[in-house]
């Protein structure tokens, strides 16, 4: 398969129930409704379960699919890894139960493909979304993105919306700076895009709420508290220096000094930490533990995909 235009990442743990039914539901969308070439990739992080299994399966049998096995989990982990390596001109995610509705997926992409934005991501709080979920989901997510704007200045209106896609230059500029390899990845990108000057497109989304979803809300939102602690601590030192990508941007764009950020968010980081935050997973280099190779070509980031076997 030739270079495609979009390359659709499909981050899955133990999913063995959604991904097949799913994913031919997205090839379906692609073949009968998308006017770009599309390749979806699979990715596999650390499933116990048979869901290895079936995603090299829908590989074989269908020619948009390709599957990478990848031995640690986290999604932003695998996000990194995958979109670090594609060639497409635009790299996407979506979640692998299909919460949004696909045919939000072209108004998506075709901002990034026209050149106009530089990251496109769906919103559930804006105007002209329907959503429909749970009371404590809501209360949740309404109050996690207020925090964001509120303590960190950012302007984007949904940071969990699993529904997102970059330009691939950008990608390739913000993706070494990016250290969470978990659910708070998408604010992280989102957060450094930002301060880097990007156009962020936003897309209204119909979302039905996945009444199965195994992630631990709290846990989650402990994590992303924690983040945000990180991040805004990184810009104050200067230790997390973000290149100016499309020119001056607002609020957040400076040279990392204590006196630009919100007087809120020094409250708030000693409130998190108490202390000095807690090292990476990642060592010095910034280098994340490799997955293993299970099957095919060796790369470099020891990623194994489907399809590339040697006889």
């Amino acid at each position: 398969m030739r270079v495609p235009h979009v390359d659709i990442v499909v981050p899955v743990r133990n999913e063995e129930r959604d991904l097949a039914p799913s994913v031919r539901r997205l090839v379906a969308y692609l073949r009968e409704s998308f006017p770009f070439s599309a390749r979806i990739t699979i990715a596999d992080n650390g499933s116990t379960d048979t869901t290895w299994a079936i995603a090299g399966r829908l590989a074989r049998e269908l020619p948009e699919v390709r599957a990478v096995h990848m031995d640690l989990p986290g999604r932003g982990r695998a996000l990194r890894a995958i979109w670090s390596q594609s060639e497409a001109e635009v790299l996407a995610y979506m979640d692998v139960d299909l919460s949004t509705d696909l045919n939000a997926l072209l108004p998506l992409v075709a901002p990034l493909l026209s050149g106009h934005s530089d990251l496109a991501i769906g919103t559930r709080l804006a105007r002209g979304s329907r959503v429909i979920r749970g009371p404590k989901r809501e209360l949740i997510s309404r109050g996690y993105n207020l925090l964001l704007r509120t303590l960190m200045g950012a302007r984007f209106s949904d940071a969990q919306c699993g529904f997102k896609a970059i330009r691939r230059d950008q990608a390739r500029a913000l993706l070494p700076l990016t250290r969470d390899t978990d659910w708070f990845f998408d604010t992280e990108l989102l957060v450094l895009a930002e301060r880097a000057g990007l156009r962020i497109h936003e897309v209204p989304v119909d979302w039905i709420d996945d009444l199965d979803s195994r992630v631990d809300i709290i846990a989650t939102a402990l994590a992303d508290l924690r983040g945000m602690a990180r991040l805004g601590a990184g810009f104050a030192r200067g230790s997390i220096r973000v290149p100016q990508l499309r020119g001056p941007a607002a609020g957040w764009a400076g040279g990392g000094r204590t006196r630009d950020l919100p007087p809120r968010f020094l409250l708030f980081r000693h409130w998190v930490f108490g202390r000095q935050e807690r090292p990476p997973d990642a060592g010095p280099t910034g280098r994340q533990p490799p997955g293993r190779q299970v099957t095919g070509t060796a790369q470099r980031n020891d990623m194994a995909t489907q399809g590339e076997r040697t006889s």
